[in-house]
């Protein structure tokens, strides 16, 4: 592929769009330690499910206004006035179960905030704090692990793939692809 800049990127880079360039360069596989940033990502990565994430990716800046710049407290509160409205907003995924999913999540997010300290503590502590280094895969293992407990804990859309996705997007999982200008060496990992 040829990029405008010749840096190679990963094979799921759309060239022809500068937020998904920039959202490759500057966010997916940068460890992610921010509650707020984290909320945010899992909100999208749910929304994502069974779709392609540029769609998501484009509408990011929708979703962000949708949901009160995912204040974590103002999506918890949100009752079923805020989602019709949220159903009826055309710059967002309008899909009832996931609108309804991101209110429940956000409330085991909160839940869990509470008996770990930080959601991030919680999601740092499946892998003793470290990134993992691996490429190739939709799920593994860890992904699994991660989406039962967070389903036993009452999350929706939060299937082996989907958090997968999402530990590649919020650098628990450094995946990029072979002759990625960003792909790790072993002299990186250590």
């Amino acid at each position: 592929m040829d990029w405008v800049d010749g840096k190679q990127r990963c094979c799921w880079a759309n060239p022809k769009n500068e937020r998904y360039i920039r959202y490759h360069d500057e966010e997916w596989g940068v460890p992610v330690h921010d509650d707020h940033k984290l909320f945010e990502m899992l909100v999208l990565e749910c929304f994502q499910a069974g779709l392609s994430w540029e769609c998501v990716l484009n509408k990011r800046e929708a979703f962000r206004e949708a949901f009160d710049g995912f204040d974590l407290e103002a999506v918890c509160d949100y009752g079923e006035e805020k989602m019709t409205s949220l159903r009826s907003n055309a710059g967002i995924i309008r899909n009832r179960l996931k609108i309804q999913a991101a209110v429940t999540n956000a409330r085991t997010f909160r839940a869990i905030q509470e008996e770990y300290g930080s959601f991030a503590e919680y999601l740092w502590h499946w892998t003793d704090g470290q990134v993992v280094y691996e490429k190739g895969r939709t799920q593994s293992e860890l992904s699994d692990r991660i989406s039962m407990d967070l389903k036993r804990r009452g999350m929706k859309f939060v299937g082996s793939t989907v958090i997968y996705a999402y530990l590649q997007a919020v650098g628990v999982i450094y995946a990029h692809n072979a002759g990625c200008f960003l792909e790790w060496d072993e002299e990186k990992k250590r």
